[in-house]
């Protein structure tokens, strides 16, 4: 993590009030006493210091009472902003590799997790959905101011491009569940998709795309699926226009703050309870209260609302509805993991 090591805003405020101080202090002797310019600094400046000087001219009832006031205000005013500012110039020095070690004991325990590249408008709404659902993540940003805000929010970031392939391995790519390119550029996502894909073939990779002709080309560069924002947000407009209450159901069913009800996806696994099984025989209404609304077969093919006698193989996926703490108790049964788990 790169420090702004030369001034915080916190030492820049605690400069500008000690300027704040002197330049009050040397317009007061002037205005009281009459002296010059430099005479009335200089009495200022051995005032705030204490350093015990003698006067430079001798002082008037008034002197006298505004030497006081600069004394007692004054004084405690250098004391704390000196403080601010040798905070600052310790945090810079300190904290930086206290922090950095922190980051990477983080790092090293990491796994199953998603790796998030861009802390833009998308990266910032697919991190908070992640820390809302509890699902592992860590964010590649090469911009320092965004990556300390992200630190500081309590986020876990690693500094670089993403395309590389250094910082693809701080970021633990070889253990990740999966990698999403939300980067600004459509020429950053296809090189950052091409290093993932290479450095760890099975990885479950997502792109964005700002058009068609990119998306085909981010495709190509190694990403399962590719979401162009444009075109997502055009289509959920015209849902909500057409079939609102439809849309506002599948908001529920897919947010973590509607406790209620969810959506989720369940692998069955070749040495799992559920596979080789029908969807009757299995049982899994009358089990876990959960509804079948599809499988995704191993060959990708999707089956909306399957029959009871659906045969359940090994690498199909189903997709369910009902209560979250029923699907994950389905998941324990299943020995899979659900995205909140």
């Amino acid at each position: 993590m790169r420090v702004n090591a030369a001034w915080s805003k916190t030492s820049v405020q605690a400069v500008i009030l000690l300027l704040a101080i002197v330049t009050t202090g040397t317009v007061g002797y002037m205005l009281i006493e009459g002296w010059s310019a430099w005479d009335s600094l200089y009495m200022t400046v051995i005032s705030l210091t204490t350093v015990g000087y003698r006067e430079v001219h001798p002082l008037t009832r008034a002197g006298e009472a505004f030497t006081m006031v600069v004394l007692v205000g004054g004084v405690g005013t250098v004391l704390y902003s000196f403080t601010l500012i040798g905070a600052s110039v310790i945090e810079s020095t300190l904290h930086s590799p206290w922090e950095r070690r922190r980051i990477s004991a983080m790092l090293d325990r990491l796994e199953h997790h998603f790796i998030v590249c861009g802390y833009g408008r998308i990266g910032g709404i697919l991190v908070d959905e992640f820390r809302r659902q509890r699902v592992p993540y860590v964010v590649v940003e090469r911009d320092p101011e965004r990556l300390r805000a992200l630190i500081e929010a309590g986020h876990l970031a690693v500094e670089g491009d993403a395309s590389s392939e250094e910082v693809l391995a701080k970021a633990r790519v070889s253990r990740a569940r999966g990698l999403i390119a939300a980067l600004s550029s459509d020429a950053e996502n296809v090189y950052t998709i091409l290093t993932a894909r290479l450095m760890h073939p099975p990885l479950y990779i997502i792109g964005r795309a700002e058009s068609d002709e990119s998306g085909r080309k981010i495709t190509r560069a190694g990403a399962d699926r590719v979401i162009s924002p444009y075109q997502i947000g055009g289509q959920h407009m015209a849902q909500l226009a057409l079939r609102p209450a439809v849309v506002d159901f599948v908001q529920l069913a897919t947010s973590s703050e509607f406790l209620e009800l969810s959506m989720e996806q369940i692998e069955v696994r070749a040495d799992g309870p559920l596979t080789g099984h029908t969807l009757v025989s299995a049982n899994l209404r009358q089990k876990f209260g959960v509804i079948v609304v599809g499988i995704r077969r191993a060959n990708g093919r999707m089956e909306f609302n399957p029959a009871p006698e659906a045969r359940m193989e090994a690498g199909d996926h189903l997709v369910l509805l009902g209560p979250a703490d029923r699907l994950a108790e389905l998941a324990g049964h299943a020995g899979v993991s659900t995205a909140t788990r």
